[in-house]
């Protein structure tokens, strides 16, 4: 009985989305791409999570695999970039594959972020193949109370 790969139609859309981005010059995550810039070739793209609390962001990405040497985080413009690449490998011609499902190559992410972003506070750290940015906001400025007097 041979193997055969399941079907996957999201698989397919994705790769699709994909071809529009480059084509059309938008990156993941429907940022513009910056005049001028050559689209890079990516061989996959990290999942990402990103959340909100009251007094930062926090961006975690899944880089199973990854060096910490590998990564690397940009900030210019208001933009943010983690890119990298995961490196294969070494296999023996002696083992008998039948599938390789591991995706290796350059990846990379970008995701512009608020004007309330303390950009000189971000900080990076990798641990277990997750890579964790946490970008402070900065401190609000209450609004100063002006009197209002009587009379003349």
């Amino acid at each position: 009985m041979a193997l055969v790969p399941r079907y996957e139609p999201f698989q397919l859309l994705n790769q699709l989305q994909r071809e529009l981005e480059r084509t059309f010059g938008t990156l993941p995550g429907g940022v513009t791409r910056p005049e001028g810039e050559v689209p890079a070739e990516v061989e996959w793209v990290p999942a990402v999570d990103i959340k909100e609390e009251q007094d930062r962001y926090i961006v975690q990405a899944d880089l199973p695999g990854v060096k910490p040497e590998d990564i690397e985080v940009t900030l210019e413009n208001g933009v943010l970039t983690i890119k990298g690449q995961r490196m294969t490998e070494a296999k023996e011609e002696k083992e008998n594959y039948r599938r390789v499902e591991r995706i290796y190559g350059s990846f990379f992410r970008r995701f512009v972020l608020p004007e309330t972003v303390d950009e000189e506070k971000i900080e990076a750290k990798y641990d277990n193949g997750v890579l964790t940015l946490v970008i402070p906001k900065k401190a609000e400025e209450a609004p100063k109370k002006i009197e209002v007097k009587v009379g003349g």
